[in-house]
């Protein structure tokens, strides 16, 4: 493969790390510090697990597209890192709770736990990302 293109998509794929990475930390450090100062302490858990709920599938795709960019420059190590991040952020969407009515009849869920652990996940998958990005710099 050309050195160019093997450059610039390393490049694209530093880009969408980037762009992950800071939405990321949005999502599980600036917007809940925000909604539990302005918000009721339901309306802001309730704010949160939505936020995630929404935002996780992003963050993977955005994840999965840096993860094939690199593996297409040929930094094998950082896509694979990547990959791995990206399925941790689409699975973190799956750690909350469902919405009411799609529980069993009589089964009670822990949201607060389930947040707080879906927020530990993404910071988790966030310095993954990170890590992939700093091995993609360095083209490993």
């Amino acid at each position: 493969m050309p050195e160019t293109l093997q450059s610039v998509l390393n490049n694209l794929a530093l880009m969408a790390c980037a762009l992950a990475i800071g939405a990321s930390w949005v999502a599980a450090i600036v917007s809940p510090n925000c909604s539990f100062d302005k918000l009721t302490g339901a309306r802001a858990d309730g704010h949160v697990r939505e936020l995630i709920h929404r935002t996780s599938p992003q963050l993977g795709f955005l994840m999965a597209l840096a993860g094939g960019l690199f593996l297409f420059a040929s930094s094998l190590v950082s896509g694979i890192v990547a990959l791995v991040a990206a399925f941790g952020f689409y699975a973190t969407r799956m750690m909350l709770a469902p919405k009411e009515g799609k529980n069993a009849p009589g089964v009670r869920t822990k949201r607060k736990e389930q947040r707080g652990t879906s927020v530990g996940l993404i910071l988790m998958f966030t310095a993954t990302s990170l890590i992939a990005a700093i091995l993609g710099l360095f083209g490993l």
